[in-house]
Order: C-alpha cells, then structure tokens, then sequence
C-alpha cells in the first residue's frame, strides 16, 4: 500500500497572500482542516491548519475592538501559515505505513505529498489512513471476521494457510500485530468469506498451538 493510492489528489491549494478569513472560510465550507499553501509550480510554501489560524490571546488582548476589526481584516495566510521548512512531507512512492510512522513521531494530522522535491500532488491526513485500515481488513464487504492467537515462531501462518485452502475458504482481509499483554505472540486478524461463522468457528478452533480469540459476523 503506497501513499499515492490513498492520498487526497488534488487538494484545494491556496496561496501566501489569501485573506486568513478566506482560508478559514474554505476549510469549514469543505470540512477540510488543513490547506497547502503553494507559490508558482505548486511548490509548497507552507501548511494552513485550524490550529495555526488561532490567534494569540496576548496580542488580541491588547487591541480594542476596532484595532481587532482592522488586524484580522490584514491578515494574510502567509502572517499565520507554519513555514515550508517546518512542514513534514512525504512522497508518493513511500509505504503507507511510513507516513503513519511520521504522523505519529511528530504529533501531526497531515502530510503534504510532493514530487521533485517541493511540488504538491496531493495529501494524506489522519482519516486517508483510517481508510487505508479500513481497506486492509476488508469491512465494506460482508464475511466473518476472525482473530485467531498464535505463537511467534516459524510455521504457524503456514498452518493456518493449509486450513483455509484444504476447506476452499477465500481470504478478504488480513493483518497481523503482537497480541495484547502476551509477549511471544500474535493476533492474526483476517475477513473470510463464503462461509457461515458457526462453519468457521468448527473449522478453525482446532489448530494446533492457536487460539480462536473472537470471531463474528460482519454485514
């Protein structure tokens, strides 16, 4: 899964000398809350995001309310927007995971993906990756899904393979990850399909060293 598949192309861009209210205006009339800011070429200027557009208390505090009327009626994107070298990017050939990897060490809700360099072809937010899970494990569609505990050692995603193929049983979705508070195994997550959940309960419940932890219909 690479990010080029699951990014938002073509993101609305808007520029440095955009009215700050403008920008504010666009994000809640397209439910968006973040806005590339791109100069000539869409090559990234800068990052508008809700957070950015709210104004320091100290600097209203000491302005009256005409003051207040003429600082927000002046203010432009560029005079809020976080500077293009503060912005973290990505690019469209990079893994999916990559891009959560970053989202998480720095604390942000969006990546900016670019080509050569600095030009903006689309972005990826935090819901892009919520879709992409979504997606992984199959749950638009119907099935049964089904975790199944095994140890972390050699053969076991093998067993539960030959299962599946001896009883002609297709597989939607699937994922791994290191089982909750049980070191030295893991939760294999997967959406069958083709088969009834008291059939995949009878069929999968015997695997040897495994452990059928939760299985249930998914519509």
């Amino acid at each position: 899964m690479l990010v080029k598949d699951f990014m938002t192309r073509h993101p609305i861009l808007i520029t440095e000398t955009t009215a700050a209210p403008e920008a504010q205006k666009i994000m809640v009339e397209n439910s968006i809350r973040h806005l590339p800011v791109t100069g000539s070429g869409k090559r990234l200027r800068g990052l508008i995001t809700r957070q950015s557009l709210k104004l320091d208390p100290e600097v209203i505090g000491s302005l009256n309310v005409w003051d207040i009327t003429r600082f927000l009626s002046n203010l432009m994107v560029k005079d809020v927007m976080i500077k293009a070298t503060q912005v973290r990017t990505i690019e469209v050939d990079k893994t999916v995971e990559r891009a959560a990897r970053i989202m998480i060490d720095y604390k942000i809700g969006c990546l900016p993906v670019v080509e050569d360099g600095d030009v903006v072809v689309g972005i990826l937010t935090e819901v892009d990756l919520l879709h992409v899970f979504q997606e992984m494990l199959a749950l638009p569609a119907e099935g049964v899904r089904v975790t199944l505990r095994m140890p972390n050692k050699k053969g076991e995603f093998a067993k539960l393979m030959t299962v599946l193929g001896e009883h002609e049983i297709g597989v939607m979705g699937i994922g791994t990850y290191p089982s909750p508070h049980q070191e030295g195994y893991y939760d294999c997550v997967l959406k069958i399909r083709h088969v009834s959940k008291e059939k995949a309960q009878e069929i999968l419940k015997n695997i040897p060293d495994q452990k059928l932890v939760d299985l249930r219909t998914v519509v």
